[in-house]
């Protein structure tokens, strides 16, 4: 079977699984730079030692954590390919993933949630700024919400997260006061909960990214700010006002609860900082 026969059968399969358009994406490019390295050979005439020095290669100019996406992306194609039994063998059983350090989530402090927040100018703007921050919804997640999955009585909204699965994430009065002004003062008929200004259709990701970035250039926050630190921010701002980490987990959607652990550590360190500042 071919690279490339492999792939599509691979997509076929986990598409139905459940996977997300966007892991399948970004594992597609990593097939598509395999081929480019290897050509669209046979899949069974790659062998481990060939795989390793291609991850060596890719060492040379791949942050760790890329790095270890292309191994995670290519294990799983050759594990899907040997358990259906197109190989006889898995080249990429002994390939183990880099070891990562610890990162440390970047966030926001309350007093430069304050200055975004002032500097949000359109129904728009306040009304995207508040949910990202009030939800702590992935971007992807508020990018496919419609306005049929709000709640407007209980303050929730269900969103699709990874793998499709679905929860229900909830907003604070700001935000409501927002999203009401805002889908009033819409003349389009579009489904989506957030459309472009111009033309009115359903948001992308790189133009909710951009709206964010407009913002915070306007605040004069001396750091670079995305949709993602107000997740980060999110997580923070509950753990701080003594939200137990169970909880935290469940309304941010994380499967592991070492994933949302790490804040708790983020949380220590900022005590330890201001011991050190104030004792």
């Amino acid at each position: 079977m071919l690279l490339s026969k492999a792939w599509d059968t691979y997509e076929s399969d986990k598409r139905i699984e459940g996977f997300s358009p966007q892991t399948l994406k970004a594992y597609q490019l990593q097939v598509t730079l395999l081929i480019r390295h290897f050509g669209d050979v046979e899949i069974d005439l790659l062998s481990t030692d060939q795989l390793k020095a291609y991850l060596s290669k890719s060492s040379k100019t791949l942050k760790p954590s890329s790095l270890a996406h292309r191994v995670r992306s290519m294990k799983s194609l050759f594990r899907w390919t040997h358990e259906e039994g197109h190989i006889s063998k898995n080249p990429t059983a002994k390939i183990k993933e880099p070891k990562l350090g610890k990162r440390i989530p970047k966030f926001l402090t309350d007093r430069e949630i304050e200055h975004l927040r002032e500097v949000c100018f359109t129904p728009m703007e306040k009304a995207l700024f508040e949910f990202m921050f009030s939800t702590g919804c992935r971007i992807g997640e508020i990018l496919t919400l419609d306005k049929n999955s709000v709640n407007w009585s209980n303050h929730s909204a269900i969103v699709k997260g990874k793998g499709d699965k679905e929860r229900e994430v909830y907003f604070n009065i700001r935000c409501d006061i927002w999203l009401k002004r805002y889908l009033e003062s819409r003349e389009d008929n579009d489904a989506a909960i957030f459309v472009t200004e111009r033309h009115p259709h359903r948001m992308s990701k790189a133009q909710m990214r951009y709206i964010i970035k407009r913002i915070s250039k306007r605040a004069g926050i001396n750091k670079v700010i995305h949709p993602h630190q107000l997740r980060h921010s999110y997580a923070t701002h509950l753990l701080n006002n003594g939200a137990p980490i169970e909880v935290i987990q469940s309304l941010m959607g994380h499967e592991k609860s070492e994933t949302t652990r790490i804040y708790a550590e983020l949380s220590g360190r900022l005590r330890k900082e201001f011991y050190q500042k104030y004792f």
